[in-house]
C-alpha cells in the first residue's frame, strides 16, 4: 500500500459531524453482509462508497435509512442514534434516500410524485417544489406526464427531486448512475455536484468508482462487508494498490 491510502475507516470523534457509523453489523434475515463497518460523513461532505459487486455498498445505506436487520454497532446522525428508527422516522431526522430500482411512483405523475416526497408535512412547500423545478427543468415542463413515461435519466432526476423536496440534511444514493446512457452520466455527476454546492451532504454508492472517486470529498472501498480503504478521493484513485485491486488499473 502506498503512503497516500489509509485502511482507517472512521474520522476521529470530534471531526465525525453529521452521520458515524461505528462497527456496523447488519444484513437480512438471518444473512449478516456487513461485518464491524465504520463510516462518517461531515456536513456539507460528498462522500462515495465504492468496491466490488457484492461488497455490501448499497446495505450499507439501506442499513443507514432502517431497511435491513440490524445486528450490532452504532448509527448516529448528528449526534443522535437511528439504528432502531423506521425508514419513516428517519426521513423525520433529516435523511434522503434514492434507492437504485423502483425510486419513482410510474403510474402517477411528475407533480404528484414530487408531492409524495413530502407526504409526511400537512402541507406542500411551495418554495421546494420551486427549487426542485429550478435544479431540474425538464420536471416542470413534464409535471403531468406520468413517471413512466419519462427516460431513464429523467425518472433518476425525479426519484432526486422527489427526496430534495424535505430539503434533507443527508441525501444518500444508490448507482445513480446505473442505466443511463453513457452522454448523461456526466451530466448526472454535474448535477449532484452541484447539489453538494448548495450545502446538502451527499452519501453516494456508485459502479463508475473512478469518476465518483474524482469528485467526492472522501471514499471508501468495501470488500466482502468490511471496510478495506478510506481517505480522501483522490488519494484513493492514487494509490496503486487500490487502483490494482478494485480500480482495474
Amino acid at each position: 500500500m502506498s503512503e497516500h491510502a489509509s485502511r482507517e475507516a472512521s474520522l476521529p470523534d470530534d471531526e465525525a459531524g453529521l452521520l458515524a457509523v461505528r462497527d456496523l453489523d447488519a444484513g437480512y434475515g438471518d444473512l449478516q453482509v456487513l461485518s464491524g463497518v465504520d463510516l462518517d460523513v461531515r456536513d456539507g461532505e460528498y462522500v462515495t462508497i465504492v468496491g466490488p459487486n457484492g461488497a455490501g455498498k448499497s446495505t450499507v445505506m439501506k442499513s443507514v435509512f432502517g431497511l435491513t436487520t440490524y445486528m450490532g454497532g452504532e448509527i448516529r446522525f448528528r449526534d443522535e442514534p437511528i439504528h432502531e428508527l423506521a425508514p419513516e422516522q428517519i426521513i423525520h431526522e433529516g435523511i434522503g434516500y434514492v434507492p437504485q430500482n423502483e425510486n419513482v411512483f410510474a403510474g402517477l405523475s411528475v407533480r404528484e410524485n414530487l408531492e409524495m416526497g413530502a407526504y409526511i408535512l400537512d402541507e406542500l412547500p411551495q418554495d421546494r417544489l420551486r427549487d426542485v423545478y429550478d435544479r431540474f427543468p425538464i420536471l416542470e415542463e413534464r409535471e403531468s406526464q406520468t413517471a413512466g413515461s419519462l427516460s431513464g435519466g429523467q425518472q433518476q432526476m425525479l426519484a432526486m427531486g422527489r427526496a430534495l423536496m424535505l430539503d434533507p440534511g443527508l441525501l444518500m444514493l444508490d448507482e445513480p448512475s446505473a442505466g443511463l446512457a453513457p452522454d448523461l452520466v456526466d451530466e448526472m455527476f454535474d448535477r449532484i455536484d452541484r447539489i453538494n454546492d448548495d450545502g446538502t451532504s451527499v452519501l453516494m454508492v456508485e459502479q463508475n468508482a473512478k469518476e465518483a472517486l474524482r469528485r467526492c470529498d472522501r471514499g471508501y472501498v468495501l470488500a466482502n462487508g468490511q471496510n478495506s480503504y478510506m481517505d480522501d478521493g483522490d488519494a484513493l484513485l492514487d494509490d496503486e494498490e487500490v487502483r490494482q485491486e478494485f480500480l482495474g488499473g
